[in-house]
């Protein structure tokens, strides 16, 4: 149990962020919130708390104020963490955007969201972000920074850029001018600001998808995240003498809460990497003495097979978690063995929960962690009902799981009808997902009522692809549905209903590059459609509606991933 609240405190913590930080920069004052085996940034709890105090001025200094809603753009950049603690300090809201998101992503979150503050890298990969701002706010260029005037982003004022100073776009602020701008506030403003949020105040807004419209905003406050990530931490074990490697993105509820949440509250050590690579993890494991990891089932597997993994010493290793998609026993025993993970954990549960809802501790069974996500989490109620009349079912029978507590989501941005559909009457809220709870209380997840694709653990909503594709000028009609694959447990494939003087006069190989380009150049790669398949129609049921089961069961004939299905559901 975390030192910070006292050993034997076990109850709902009503406490802000800024708060917390302050109460484990007291408690441990000298011991390193975050190191960075790549870069000098290194950091005590003390010196974490001063330097987010600043930010939070320099923030203030530029227009940033409470309610504001500031988005940040970035990898796991010591920037991320230093603004998702500033803002808390002072009632502003951080938005976190997908590394992976495009333009078309991109413009639907930053208009959506109402952002007037965006903090952003330059780009990944093949994406630029700062083109994509120019693009989207041509104004942009002959602005100062913070007098931001765009038509099609009118709520948009200030960019604020973390790569190199010299690099700085024109319009925008270098993150390193906050530190200046600071000094034009005075301490007692920001702490006076600090006073007035309250634990039940909108801290992080995450954007996730449903099964039908565009994204959506789950408003999560500070005694959600804060409590969640308590509760992850204190099922861990975690204390200050833990150091917790994070390989896993900050933007996902997995980095910043399961990560670094349950680190704060326990004065354990954030030991980021920037982005996944297996060799980048493994020398962060090295360098910062970790005892502990996080990760999907993929990336544990890419360090296993690494012909440099013999190389490493994992002996300080103890626990960590593994989410995302199931984990064959296999590799969950070559974790433990070879990776000294003797205590590693599962969660479950979904960005609108805060996120954990059920997790394995580190006493259950190898056995447990791979057969089940755990049993419910502490303060949380957790059930499986009849999906049709939300009554209780009993042990060992397949309904869908819902959650009620503290935890839950204060509701969708902006999306009153949204969160209705999703939140009861009596606070529960349908997950969507179906599973099972044995009699002594471990929930096992056998499906899912939505049509969510899961690939690799990115949760992938084809409704929102859907209305990317009939953007094209060559498609009359699409359907995008998941198929099984061996590598990644699920891909994409968008069935295509062609326009009819297109489907007379040009080959199909043709339009899968065509359509594969539009895809990779305007969203994020791992949405893009590893498979494209030309239908005539669409099976469809007698009153009209389209039979997306039965077209999954076509494609794997079509496609010939039987082998694949077997392996989904083995």
């Amino acid at each position: 149990m975390s030192k910070i609240f006292g050993e034997a405190d076990k109850r709902i913590h009503d406490m802000t962020l800024g708060d917390l930080l302050d109460r484990t920069a007291e408690v441990f004052p000298d011991v390193e919130a975050i190191f960075y085996n790549d870069r000098p940034f290194r950091k005590t709890y003390a010196e974490f708390r001063d330097t987010c105090n600043v930010i939070a001025r320099g923030l203030l200094a530029i227009g940033v104020k409470e309610g504001s809603h500031v988005a940040i753009w970035a990898t796991n950049y010591p920037e991320w963490i230093l603004l998702m603690f500033a803002t808390a300090k002072i009632g502003a809201t951080l938005v976190t955007v997908n590394t992976n998101y495009k333009i078309f992503e991109a413009e639907y979150l930053l208009r959506q969201s109402d952002t007037d503050t965006l903090v952003l890298m330059r780009g990944l990969k093949d994406t630029c972000y700062t083109d994509i701002i120019n693009e989207l706010c041509p104004t942009l260029k002959d602005s100062k920074p913070g007098e931001l005037v765009s038509e099609d982003l009118p709520m948009l004022k200030r960019l604020i850029y973390i790569d190199r100073i010299e690099d700085t776009p024109a319009g925008m602020y270098h993150w390193s001018q906050l530190e200046k701008e600071a000094e034009k506030v005075s301490e007692e403003e920001r702490r006076a600001l600090q006073k007035k949020v309250m634990p039940n105040d909108v801290v992080n807004m995450q954007y996730t998808s449903g099964t039908t419209g565009f994204p959506k905003g789950v408003m999560l406050t500070h005694r959600g995240i804060l409590n969640n990530g308590k509760c992850i931490g204190d099922n861990q074990k975690l204390t200050e003498k833990d150091r917790v490697c994070l390989p896993v993105p900050f933007f996902h509820c997995f980095g910043c809460v399961l990560g670094i949440m349950a680190c704060v509250t326990h004065g354990s050590t954030i030991v980021p990497v920037e982005r996944y690579h297996p060799v980048r993890t493994m020398n962060a494991i090295r360098d910062g003495r970790c005892t502990a990891t996080y990760g999907v089932p993929t990336m544990y597997i890419a360090m296993l097979e690494h012909p440099d993994f013999p190389n490493y010493d994992f002996s300080n290793m103890r626990t960590g978690i593994m989410s995302g998609s199931p984990c064959p026993i296999k590799v969950m025993q070559q974790v433990v063995n070879l990776m000294h993970m003797t205590e590693i954990t599962i969660p479950y549960g979904m960005t609108e929960t805060s996120p954990v809802c059920t997790m394995t501790n580190t006493e259950d069974s190898i056995e447990k962690r791979v057969a089940t996500v755990g049993r419910g989490m502490p303060f949380v109620e957790v059930k499986v009902v009849n999906p049709e009349t939300n009554e209780d079912l009993p042990p060992n029978t397949p309904g869908e799981v819902v959650v009620r507590g503290y935890s839950v989501m204060k509701g969708y941005y902006n999306m009153p009808e949204a969160t209705a559909n999703a939140i009861d009457a009596d606070g529960w809220y349908h997950s969507g997902d179906l599973a099972s709870v044995d009699e002594e209380g471990y929930f096992h997840i056998t499906g899912r009522i939505k049509d969510m694709i899961i690939r690799g653990g990115e949760n992938i909503y084809p409704k929102e692809l859907e209305e990317f594709f009939y953007t094209h000028p060559k498609v009359k009609d699409v359907q995008v549905i998941g198929v099984p694959d061996a590598s990644y447990g699920e891909e994409v494939c968008a069935c295509i209903v062609l326009r009819d003087d297109v489907r007379e006069n040009e080959s199909e190989d043709a339009l899968r590059e065509e359509l594969t380009a539009f895809a990779l150049a305007n969203i994020a790669r791992h949405k893009k459609p590893k498979y494209f398949w030309f239908m005539d129609e669409f099976p469809m049921t007698a009153s009209g509606k389209i039979q997306k089961f039965k077209m999954r069961e076509m494609a794997v004939t079509h496609f010939n991933l039987g082998d694949a299905a077997k392996i989904e559901t083995a």
